[in-house]
């Protein structure tokens, strides 16, 4: 069985609802990255850290998986896939996906602002997480989120994952956040590589590479049909 490598980004989640930071509107205009998405924040105001993800979370539990979600899970009747995602919603799991890896965290899981793994996972009953609440050993519990300024402690581990693929494709990123888009550096050279996206995305390098002009959920459907006639 081949296997498909999917890089995702925040376009994958647009059409659940979920609030994009780049675009205009998005949510880098209503927050500054340095009051709500760095250590330093943290550090400062972490009650309106909380805040500001409390508010995430909320929104996450009332979108759903979208079409493009749904066909990533369907396309493991017939690949390998692996999706590796610079997003920190649920989304690909509640879709069905088996084999996700967060490189920027999971907005569902709080850690230890001490010990990072003591890692606890949230749910719709408690989404909420105030100043006081702390881990076993007592200490604050903070996002589960790699803030800008942290290292990606799961880059090498999606490296090794693009190294593998017969198939590499690019949905709704922009390809300009770092070290999440130099994983385009790992793929082979004989690979072909799909690039969903509404906008133009620079991709460098020559490759094999097949532009869809799509949002996520039809440009989806439109890389399943390519893919199940050539499988």
């Amino acid at each position: 069985m081949k296997k498909l490598v999917v890089l995702s980004g925040a376009g994958m989640s647009k059409e659940s609802g979920i609030s994009t930071f780049r675009e205009t509107g998005g949510l880098w205009e209503q927050y500054r990255i340095e009051e709500v998405a760095t250590p330093e924040a943290w550090q400062r105001n972490p009650g309106l850290v909380l805040d500001f993800y409390n508010q995430r979370r909320l929104q996450l539990l009332h979108s759903e998986p979208n079409d493009g979600h749904l066909g990533l899970a369907k396309l493991e009747e017939f690949f390998d896939v692996r999706i590796i995602t610079q997003n920190v919603d649920n989304l690909h799991e509640r879709a069905g996906s088996r084999h996700v890896l967060h490189l920027h965290g999971e907005l569902m899981k709080v850690r230890s602002e001490r010990y990072e793994n003591l890692i606890y996972e949230l749910n719709a009953e408690h989404a909420v997480v105030n100043l006081g609440d702390v881990c076993e050993k007592g200490y604050q519990l903070r996002p589960h989120i790699v803030w800008f300024g942290e290292a990606v402690p799961m880059i090498e581990q999606a490296a090794k994952i693009v190294e593998e693929a017969d198939i590499f494709v690019i949905i709704g990123t922009s390809m300009n956040v770092y070290p999440a888009a130099g994983l385009i550096h790992s793929v082979s050279r004989n690979v072909p590589v799909y690039l969903i996206d509404p906008n133009e995305v620079s991709v460098s390098g020559e490759r094999n590479l097949k532009v869809i002009r799509k949002g996520a959920s039809e440009g989806v459907q439109l890389l399943t049909g390519e893919l199940i006639g050539n499988s």
